[in-house]
């Protein structure tokens, strides 16, 4: 059976290296943040080409952190996609603001900039757009929404590691780019872990306090903070993969624009990917009238594919205090409805990437 992703081969084949960077946090008991941590952060910034990233213990995390430190809090609203996985609202409701649900488009399944204005109020402070399955979301327009009505922008970055979006890497574009660095992204810790990424020193010292126990000094407590440090052995196998990023994000690229070139069925709809952006696809979605038949009939070819994602946010039980229903995202819901996710990540063989091709169009429905 061809898994969806099969970490086991990166393992197999960094084997040493990363067994390497685990016991020299070992021998040097750098465990909670610390020296290694440290060096990824740097590591990291430069890759996105900023001057500062702050490792954290995961994804949400960054996005809350990100949120604390624009100050956002009870009594605000943040426009969110209702397309994305559901950290992103979760960042914002850990601050105690409320996250307002905009759709996505019928095309790249980003956040549609054309519905983001009708749903900003005099509490709105700022916009997460995420670069979804590792496309990058249409910022310039964004962007231009946001500067008219004094609004911050945030990147959800945790699908896009080394995306482009006009020739500059996301996470370089907004206030903060948040990332992380799950097992299964392009580029993932041995657990858990993130990162907020930014230009501005003010935003990195308040989320090294917030993630630090609100400490800048040991046991001095600045404000009320957290425990979200990055693990020093995260931050050593992270320093690891990401010599080999670039080589991983190549491949991934190779073999999605084969899919999307090959890919003939009618049956089938991808992602649209606009020219000035460069995608990485970390995941290669599609939607088909029947999801589950899909599944089973690519199962019976001896290959796995799964959802990305079932339910949109604005649907989801835990915002149903919000007064969201079936019709208020229309796009958002039919991807929810009909989204499959096919086989794709760096070590796939020609072969496999073949495989998947030809079972795709010869997929009858």
């Amino acid at each position: 059976m061809l898994k969806r992703i099969d970490l086991s081969r990166d393992y197999r084949k960094h084997r040493e290296e990363y067994l390497a960077a685990i016991e020299t946090v070992c021998n040097e008991t750098a465990f909670s943040g610390g020296k290694f941590a440290d060096a990824f952060d740097k590591e990291f910034a430069a890759f996105c080409g900023v001057p500062y990233a702050a490792g954290v213990n995961n994804g949400t995390s960054a996005l809350h952190c990100a949120m604390m430190a624009l100050g956002i809090g009870a009594g605000d609203e943040v426009i969110v996609p209702a397309n994305t996985y559901i950290a992103t609202a979760w960042g914002v409701s850990y601050t105690g603001a409320v996250p307002i649900f905009v759709d996505c488009t019928s095309d790249t399944w980003e956040i549609d900039p054309d519905k983001i204005e009708e749903r900003i109020t005099d509490k709105t402070k700022a916009i997460i757009g995420v670069h979804l399955y590792g496309q990058p979301f249409e910022f310039g327009k964004v962007k231009e929404i946001a500067k008219r009505h004094g609004l911050y922008v945030v990147e959800d970055c945790a699908q896009s590691h080394g995306a482009l979006y006009e020739g500059k890497m996301t996470g370089s574009l907004g206030e903060m780019g948040c990332f992380s660095f799950y097992p299964g992204k392009n580029l993932y810790a041995f657990g858990e872990g993130g990162s907020v990424t930014c230009c501005k020193r003010e935003y990195f010292d308040a989320i090294t306090t917030i993630k630090n126990q609100g400490c800048q000094v040991r046991y001095y407590h600045d404000v009320l903070g957290y425990n979200y440090r990055l693990e020093g052995i995260q931050g050593a196998v992270l320093s690891v993969s990401l010599k080999y990023l670039p080589e991983w994000t190549k491949r991934r690229r190779e073999i999605g624009w084969r899919y999307i070139r090959e890919m003939k069925n009618p049956l089938l709809t991808m992602q649209a990917h606009p020219e000035n952006t460069d995608p990485v696809f970390h995941l290669f979605v599609i939607t088909v009238e029947d999801p589950d038949d899909f599944i089973t009939y690519m199962e019976r070819n001896g290959m796995e594919c799964n959802r990305h994602y079932p339910v949109p946010c604005h649907l989801q039980k835990a915002y149903r205090s919000l007064g969201y229903g079936a019709g208020d995202c229309p796009n958002a819901e039919y991807l929810a409805s009909h989204c499959v996710t096919l086989p794709l990540f760096p070590e796939m063989t020609d072969k496999e990437a073949g495989m998947v091709i030809e079972a795709c169009n010869a997929y009858k429905g």
